[in-house]
């Protein structure tokens, strides 16, 4: 790829609306200064209920302290592993008008409070526009980027890869997915090489099982030959540092995936107001994950498809607030276009950041602009 296709100059992309975009990132940020485990959603969720499974012996941490990483590498055990970053894993504290950064469980790390999802950069409409997102992105002040191996056939893991590359790479965490779908760690291991070569990296920050979804899935992951295999490998290897799961459908299945003992250090899942109330992530799984350390990540922060906010029941800006209050190490949001005025409009105050209209989703008052896409995480 030329230089030119990656440049901030792209034609068609107009320096004001880059100065938009940038401040709806860092505005979306700050939505959770001062919100971070705090407040009544927060400290519903960090208090617990009593009634969750106890840590099991299996789940203590399987990451280096910032002492230990000097010692033997990244990994804790080899001299392989890359080491992060140590602006990625000492901070800095986020200054004023920066997006909060929190730990990412007991990793060491740190990260935005709002991270990039991974789906939506194939959905923008060229592979300059997803690189012109990402470098605002970072230009805001966001770390953590999240990705899959199946998005958009590969397509979104590669476009991130061109947008990092030139340096930007070294200052963000970036975590992908590996799609076995309860196959083998072999499998695993080949997904793993192809997710590195698209992303134009050496090693994965954090790699996640994707989409544990049904009721054998935790079984398939820790059977012989699995994919937890391949998480052990890979750790050898020096490819990856940290490792998680996800899933969208039961938070049952997220407590059967810790209760049977594997040592994660993230886990990701949907978290809205919709949330609370019925399978409920917030109540069952994230008082869990808040005892034993490891690090949360939200996700689905506007119910997947946006649907209140089409309707006028509630605003982006809620959505957000809310999900960034609850104790998470970030709130991921997926971006796939560069009008994102929406959002900025209304948490900022200047009158001429207000939203644009997109005229099939305004509210009765004309204002309610969709600023997000569905989420397909």
């Amino acid at each position: 790829m030329d230089h030119d296709e990656s440049s901030d100059d792209t034609p068609g992309t107009d320096p004001a609306e880059r100065l938009s975009r940038r401040r709806f990132l860092t505005t979306a940020g700050l939505l959770g200064a001062g919100l971070a485990l705090a407040g009544p959603a927060a400290a519903q969720a960090g208090g617990g209920s009593g009634d969750q499974p106890p840590p099991t012996s299996g789940t203590q941490d399987s990451g280096p302290t910032k002492s230990s990483r000097r010692k033997t590498g990244a990994l804790g055990r080899t001299q392989k592993g890359p080491s992060a970053p140590k602006a990625v894993v000492d901070g800095p504290p986020a200054g004023e008008g920066e997006i909060p950064r929190r730990p990412l469980g007991k990793t060491g790390l740190t990260v935005s409070a709002l991270g990039l999802g991974g789906h939506h950069l194939g959905d923008a409409d060229s592979v300059n526009e997803a690189m012109n997102i990402v470098h605002e992105a970072v230009d805001a002040g966001v770390t953590f980027f999240d990705n899959c191996w199946e998005y958009h056939n590969g397509k979104s893991e590669d476009w991130l890869g061109r947008a990092l590359a030139g340096g930007r790479r070294d200052g963000v965490v970036l975590m992908t997915k590996v799609c076995t779908h309860g196959r083998t760690k072999q499998l695993a291991m080949r997904m793993l090489e192809q997710s590195l070569r698209r992303l134009q990296t050496d090693h994965l920050d954090v790699w996640q099982i994707h989409a544990i979804t049904y009721d054998n899935d935790p079984e398939l992951a820790y059977a012989r030959g699995g994919v937890l295999e391949a998480f052990e490998l890979a750790k050898k290897q020096g490819k990856v540092r940290f490792v998680g799961f996800t899933g969208h459908k039961d938070p049952g299945l997220h407590l059967k995936m810790l209760e049977m003992g594997y040592p994660f250090d993230t886990v990701q899942m949907p978290l809205n107001p919709f949330d609370a109330s019925f399978f409920s992530f917030e109540r069952q799984v994230l008082p869990v994950l808040t005892r034993r350390q490891i690090g949360p990540l939200g996700m689905k922060s506007m119910n997947g498809g946006g649907e209140a906010i089409k309707h006028g029941l509630v605003t982006a800006e809620d959505l957000l607030r809310y999900a960034m209050s609850l104790p998470v190490a970030t709130t991921i949001a997926g971006i796939d276009s560069l009008d994102v005025h929406g959002l900025a409009g209304r948490v900022a105050p200047e009158p001429a950041r207000r939203a644009r209209l997109h005229p099939a989703d305004g509210g009765k008052d004309g204002r309610s602009a969709r600023p997000l896409r569905p989420d397909r995480r």
